[in-house]
C-alpha cells in the first residue's frame, strides 16, 4: 500500500523546513558558532544571524514600563515559521515571523517580545482573510469543559456508505492539535492520513502547499474592514525555557563531503519541524554510521539542543540514545515521553525509603482515634474497569426522612507523602500521573498508587471525606469534612454501574457483578447507585439551567492485543449516566473543598480557574455563525451550551453538524489553570468558565495529581488536623505554574499515544472507511471531519483526481 521504504515518523510535521535552503552549512568554519573564529581576524568572521540577548536588568524595565510584552511562544505546527504569544489584552495574538525574529525561542518557552514599528506588522487582507493566523493553538480545553465522547448510537448509522477512506500514507506536512487547525492530534501523527474522496483520487505525496493555501473563502468578505494589522514582534529574551530541548528524529550527514564539518559533525533531523535541526558530533553517532548511513535511514534517535549560537543556523546538540525503529509503538512512545519531558525513569532508592516498609502495611491503632470509621458503611468504587488506581470512592446512605447522607471519600495520599520528603519532591516534579493507551507513566511509586492509597474493595483504606445530607433534588441540607476510615465493598466498573441504572428494577445476577464483601448484598448496592444516578440526574440539570457548558468530544478507545500489545481495532469512548454520575459527584466535592480552604486561608488557597474565551477568535466564530446562518448565542457559557443543545435535530446530519460546530466553539477555549488566591487581586477572575462557579478546585485525584496533595494538605490545615501550610502566595503560585505545564505536557502526550495507536492501526488494518463532513473551505484545500473517528483531516484539491 505505502512506498516500500517509507518512515512512520509519527510526530506533528510542518512544511518544508525554513532558514536555510542549504542542507549543508557551506559557508560556516571549522566548528558551528565556534567560539575561536569570533577572535579571528574580522575577514573571518561570522556574520551573526540572531540579534544577542538583551540584558536581564533591561527585559525587566522594559517589562515595567510596558515598552516589552511577556507571554509564552507558540509555533504553528502547521507553518513552522510562524509564531505567536497571546496579547495581553485578550485581542488577536501578537505575531512573530520567521525563525529570526523568534530568536531561537522553541515552542512552549515563556520569551520576551518588542514590538516592531506599526509598518512592519502583518497586514490581514479581507480577500486573504486567514483564519490561521491565531492557528498555533492547541487543544486546551479543560476537563471539567469537555466529555471528549459521543454515545455510540448516533454513530452506528454511518456504516452505510462511506464517503471517506483513510489509509496511512507516510509523507509528512499536516498540523498538530492547533486550536485553529484542528482539536484532534489524531489525524497528524499518521504522518499523513491519506483521505480518499469516494475513492476516486489518492494523494501520492506531498501537497503542495501554496501561499494562500490557509485563505478562507468561507467568509463573506464584504463585512469586513479593508485590510486590518495584526501587531508583529520579535523575540529579544527568553525567561524560561520550558521546552525540553529534546526531540527525536533522524540522522544523516552533511551535504558538503569536503567541507572541515562533514568530519565532525553528523546532522539530526527532528521529526518536529518546530525544533531547528541540529548539528551532533560524529563521535556520539554509531561506529559504522558514517560509512553505512543508509542502514540508519529508519532508526528514531533522541537528540538534546546543548547550545545554539548567534552565527549559526543550526543548533548544537548531543545524540542522547537510539530508541529503535521508526513507527514501532516502544520506540516512538518513548520519543513521545523524552519530547515532553515526562520523567518515566524508576523511582530512586531514597524515594522507595520513604513507603512504609515493613509489609503487609496496615493501619496503625492511633489513626482510629483521630479518624471517623466508615468501614460498615456500603461505600464502593466506580471506575473504568482496566483502573488500578482507585482515587474515590461514594456512599448513599437513604435518612428516615427521605434524604439522603452521601459521601465522597478519597485516598488520603498526604498521610503517606511527607512534606519536604524525597517522595514529596518527586511527586511535585512530575506534578501528575501519564495515560498513554499501553500504559501509565504514576506520579507516585506503584506500591501507594496501586496498593496502600488505592481503594481497592475488601481492604481498610484511609480516606479524606465530603459527607453531605441532600434532598433527593440534590439541595445542599448539611456538609462535613473530615478524615476517614472506609472498606470499599466492591469495585464496580462504569459498565456494571450502567447496567445497574438500565435495570432499576430487576436483580442483576451475582456472575455479571464483581464480587461484594459479605456485609454487603448486591440488592444494597445497586439501590445506593439508583438513589446516586437519580440525585446526580437533579444536579446536573440544575447545573446547566445554573449556565454551565460542556463540549463533548469524540475520544477514541483501543482495543489491543494481550500477545503483541499492537491495536486490534478502535471504537469512540461512550461517555454514559454511569460516567456522569461520579462526574456530578465530583464537582460537588471539588466545589465544596475550594470554598472550605479559601474561607480559612484567602491569602494561600490554591484553586483552579478558567477563563473566558479568547475575544477576537470568539467574534470571529460569531461572524461566522451569523454568516452561516446558524442561530448560536455566544454570550454566556450557559447560552453557548443551550444553543448547541437545541439547535440541532437528532438525524446523524444533525449530530455531524453538531459535532462539527462544537469542534470549532472549542477553539477560542481557554485552558484551565491552578492559582494561588493571594496573588490575583480580583475575584471575578477566580471564577471558572465552563462550570460557571466563582470557586472551584481539584481535591478528588490525589493519587495521580499534585495540585489534589497541596488541596489536602490545605484542608487539613483548614479542619485543625495540622498547621498552617508553610509556603508563601509565591512559592505556592510557583507550584501551581508547574502543575499547569506538567497537565499540559501529559494532555500532548496523550493525545500522541493515542495518534501513535490510531496511525498503527491504519497501517496494519486500513484502510479505514467513514463518512466525513467538512469543516471548512479553503482555496486549495477543505477540512473534513471524519465522523465514526472523530478525527479532522485537511484534503487537498488536487490530491483528488480527476475521473
Amino acid at each position: 500500500m505505502s512506498h516500500p521504504d517509507y518512515r512512520m515518523n509519527l510526530r506533528p510535521l510542518g512544511t518544508p523546513r525554513g532558514v536555510s535552503t542549504v542542507a549543508g552549512p557551506h559557508d560556516i568554519g571549522a566548528s558551528p558558532g565556534d567560539k575561536k573564529s569570533k577572535n579571528k581576524s574580522t575577514r573571518g568572521k561570522k556574520k551573526s544571524i540572531f540579534e544577542t540577548y538583551m540584558f536581564k536588568e533591561d527585559v525587566s524595565e522594559g517589562l515595567k514600563r510596558g515598552t516589552l510584552i511577556q507571554g509564552v511562544l507558540r509555533i504553528n505546527p502547521k507553518k513552522f515559521h510562524e509564531a505567536f504569544i497571546p496579547s495581553p489584552d485578550g485581542d488577536r495574538d501578537i505575531f512573530i515571523d520567521g525563525v529570526v525574529a523568534r530568536n531561537r525561542a522553541l515552542n512552549g518557552d515563556l520569551v520576551v517580545v518588542k514590538l516592531l514599528p506599526e509598518e512592519q506588522w502583518k497586514v490581514v487582507k479581507p480577500e486573504n482573510n486567514d483564519k490561521e493566523t491565531e492557528a498555533a493553538y492547541e487543544s486546551d480545553i479543560p476537563e471539567e469543559l469537555c466529555g471528549r465522547h459521543l454515545p455510540q448510537q448516533s454513530l452506528k448509522s454511518y456504516n452505510d456508505s462511506p464517503d471517506v477512506i483513510i489509509e496511512a500514507q507516510f509523507d509528512g506536512s499536516d498540523s498538530e492539535d492547533g486550536h485553529g487547525i484542528t482539536q484532534n492530534v489524531l489525524v497528524d501523527d499518521v504522518k499523513k492520513l491519506s483521505v480518499c474522496v469516494s475513492e476516486k483520487g489518492r494523494e501520492d505525496g506531498d501537497a503542495p502547499v501554496t501561499k494562500d493555501e490557509t485563505t478562507c473563502i468561507s467568509q463573506d468578505t464584504r463585512a469586513l474592514p479593508e485590510k486590518s494589522l495584526q501587531r508583529s514582534a520579535k523575540v529579544v529574551y527568553i525567561l524560561e525555557k520550558k521546552h525540553s530541548r529534546a526531540a527525536t528524529g533522524f540522522l544523516k550527514l552533511l551535504a558538503d563531503k569536503n567541507s572541515e564539518l562533514f568530519r565532525k559533525y553528523a546532522l539530526f533531523s527532528p521529526s518536529d519541524h518546530r525544533v531547528p535541526r541540529i548539528y551532533v558530533p560524529l563521535k556520539d553517532c554509531p561506529q559504522d554510521f558514517v560509512a553505512r548511513p543508509k542502514d540508519y535511514a529508519n532508526t528514531l534517535f533522541i537528540c538534546r539542543i546543548v547550545d545554539w549560537k548567534e552565527d549559526c543556523n543550526f543548533a548544537l546538540g548531543q545524540l542522547a540514545k537510539s530508541l529503535g525503529q521508526a513507527g514501532e509503538i516502544e520506540p516512538e512512545t518513548e520519543g513521545i515521553l523524552t519530547e515532553y519531558g515526562v520523567d518515566f525513569s524508576d523511582f530512586s532508592s531514597e524515594v522507595l525509603e520513604c513507603l512504609p516498609q515493613g509489609l503487609p502495611w496496615t493501619i496503625p491503632p492511633e489513626e482510629f482515634s483521630k479518624r471517623r470509621d466508615l468501614r460498615k458503611d456500603c461505600i464502593f468504587t466506580i471506575d473504568p474497569s482496566t483502573a488500578r488506581d482507585l482515587d474515590d470512592a461514594l456512599s448513599c446512605k437513604p435518612l428516615a426522612d427521605g434524604n439522603f447522607e452521601v459521601g465522597v471519600h478519597i485516598a488520603d495520599v498526604s498521610y503517606f507523602v511527607p512534606e519536604g520528603s524525597d517522595l514529596d519532591k518527586v511527586a511535585a516534579e512530575r506534578a501528575t500521573s501519564v495515560y498513554l493507551v499501553q500504559k501509565v507513566v504514576p506520579m507516585l511509586p506503584r506500591l501507594l498508587c496501586e496498593e496502600l492509597c488505592s481503594l481497592n474493595p475488601m481492604s481498610d483504606k484511609l480516606t479524606f471525606s465530603v459527607i453531605w445530607t441532600l434532598t433527593p433534588e440534590g439541595k445542599i441540607l448539611d456538609e462535613w469534612f473530615g478524615r476517614t476510615i472506609i472498606c470499599s465493598c466492591t469495585k464496580l466498573s462504569y459498565e456494571h454501574a450502567q447496567s445497574m441504572i438500565e435495570s432499576p428494577t430487576e436483580k442483576i445476577p451475582a456472575k455479571e457483578l464483581p464480587p461484594i464483601s459479605p456485609e454487603h448484598s448486591s440488592e444494597e448496592v445497586h439501590q445506593a447507585v439508583l438513589n446516586l444516578h437519580q440525585i446526580a440526574k437533579q444536579l446536573r440539570q440544575q447545573r446547566f439551567a445554573d449556565g454551565a457548558l460542556r463540549l463533548d468530544q469524540l475520544k477514541l478507545a483501543f482495543t489491543l492485543d494481550h500477545e503483541t500489545g499492537l491495536p486490534q481495532g478502535c471504537h469512540i469512548y461512550e461517555y454514559r449516566d454511569s460516567n456522569k454520575l461520579v462526574e456530578e459527584f465530583m464537582l460537588l466535592a471539588n466545589m465544596a473543598v475550594a470554598h472550605k480552604i479559601h474561607r480559612a486561608f484567602p491569602e494561600q488557597a490554591l484553586l483552579r480557574r478558567h477563563p473566558p474565551p479568547q475575544t477576537r477568535m470568539l467574534n470571529d466564530l460569531v461572524e461566522f455563525c451569523d454568516q452561516m446562518g446558524l442561530p448560536v448565542d455566544f454570550s454566556s457559557a450557559g447560552a453557548l451550551n443551550k444553543s448547541l443543545t437545541q439547535t440541532f435535530g437528532d438525524d446523524k446530519y444533525s449530530l455531524a453538524r453538531k459535532e462539527v460546530l462544537t469542534n470549532m466553539c472549542s477553539r477560542p477555549m481557554q485552558m484551565a489553570l491552578y492559582f494561588c488566591s493571594g496573588l490575583l487581586q480580583d475575584p471575578a477572575q477566580f471564577r471558572h468558565y465552563a462550570l460557571n462557579v466563582p470557586l472551584y478546585t481539584h481535591f478528588t485525584s490525589p493519587i495521580r495529581r499534585f495540585a489534589d496533595v497541596l488541596v489536602h494538605r490545605l484542608l487539613a490545615a483548614a479542619l485543625g488536623y495540622r498547621k498552617q501550610l508553610d509556603m508563601a502566595p509565591d512559592t505556592l503560585q510557583k507550584q501551581a505554574d508547574h502543575c499547569n505545564d506538567r497537565r499540559m505536557a501529559s494532555k500532548r502526550v496523550q493525545e500522541l499515544s493515542t495518534g501513535l495507536f490510531f496511525a498503527v492501526l491504519v497501517k496494519e488494518s486500513g484502510p479505514l472507511e467513514s463518512e466525513a463532513m467538512v469543516m471548512g473551505v479553503l482555496n486549495q484545500a477543505f477540512d473534513v471531519l471524519v465522523l465514526r473517528y472523530g478525527v479532522q483531516k485537511r484534503i487537498y484539491c488536487n490530491a483528488i483526481g480527476s475521473n
